[in-house]
């Protein structure tokens, strides 16, 4: 009988056994926190497993103890994904090189900053977290191996609200640091599926996961004590059978992508959005505890995005 993972479930407890020798990944956002922690377990399995951060410094310092360990091989290349031109030059350089990969996670990401806009700009969360993936993923998708996988970041987050395809933005509507948050975190999922979509019948599939909440630079635009008055907030609107939410480790909050990536089955995971290592189910009740919002997965909707993303940024795939 297979093992059952779930929300307290670590990267390594769901790779056990697995044996990732030759297989290649990318991990965008491997600086800090998740990226770091991805990169790590699946180097430890054998991987040979490529990063890419904006400060590439602060990104050599995190892979120092990586390499350090033994199996797999360990790369960090230099990816701004608040600028197209950087994207485009990470993307184009690992295209000239021609290595495929049987996995890419993009985990990188910004959460709940003041309003500001990309060097392109671009709202600066969707710009960040979707609109840079997208153009980086797209890019490089000649080099995603039959049966390979991408796997986007999305987040309870995009509970608080879909994408605005009238007003990606904000010029004519009022900005939220987390109504943006979670715009750019439907459309992580929402380019999940329409990448699936359009790629299934290659044997390549793509998933969102949402990793659960933890304690990471992620947070770091939130003002002292929001995070505590979040979790209070949740945690009162909570069902009666409902347990208390908690924080979770870094290990448990990177396990659902390694576990979308790699363990789970991938007609089961294919254009879903997954949490706490299993595929979510559609919830429509007030909050952002759990579940996915019907509008994170629509497939007409989807399209709708793709379209838009392609005029913004000038290119189409």
């Amino acid at each position: 009988m297979e093992q059952q993972f779930g929300a307290t479930s670590t990267t390594d407890e769901v790779l056990s056994g697995i044996d990732l020798t030759a297989k290649r990944v990318l991990v965008t956002g491997t600086s800090a926190g998740l990226g770091v922690e991805t990169a790590r377990t699946l180097k430890a399995h054998g991987a040979h497993v490529v990063g890419t951060a904006r400060d590439l410094e602060k990104a050599e310092r995190a892979a120092a103890p990586i390499r350090a360990e033994k199996n797999g091989s360990y790369e960090v290349v230099q990816m701004d994904l608040a600028s197209l031109k950087s994207v485009r030059a990470a993307a184009d350089a690992l295209v000239a090189r021609g290595e495929k990969f049987d996995l890419v996670i993009a985990n990188a990401g910004v959460m709940a900053c003041p309003k500001s806009f990309t060097e392109d700009g671009f709202e600066t969360q969707f710009g960040t977290n979707h609109l840079g993936h997208f153009v980086f993923v797209n890019r490089i998708a000649a080099l995603f191996n039959p049966g390979s996988r991408l796997i986007n970041l999305s987040s309870a987050g995009h509970r608080y609200s879909d994408v605005n395809l009238e007003d990606p933005n904000f010029e004519h509507s009022e900005y939220t640091e987390f109504g943006a948050y979670g715009r750019s975190k439907t459309a992580n999922a929402l380019f999940a599926v329409e990448f699936d979509r359009r790629h299934k019948d290659k044997g390549i599939r793509a998933a969102a996961v949402h990793p659960g909440g933890i304690m990471t630079e992620l947070s770091r635009h939130m003002p002292p004590g929001r995070l505590e008055s979040l979790i209070q907030e949740l945690n009162a609107s909570r069902a009666p059978d409902e347990p208390p939410f908690v924080l979770k480790t870094i290990p448990q909050g990177a396990a659902t992508s390694v576990w979308a990536g790699v363990k789970a089955p991938a007609d089961l995971v294919g254009g879903k959005y997954c949490e706490d290592c299993h595929v979510a189910h559609f919830e429509n009740s007030p909050g952002i505890r759990s579940g996915v919002r019907p509008y994170a997965l629509d497939g007409e909707h989807a399209k709708a995005l793709w379209a838009l993303s392609e005029a913004m940024v000038g290119e189409a795939f």
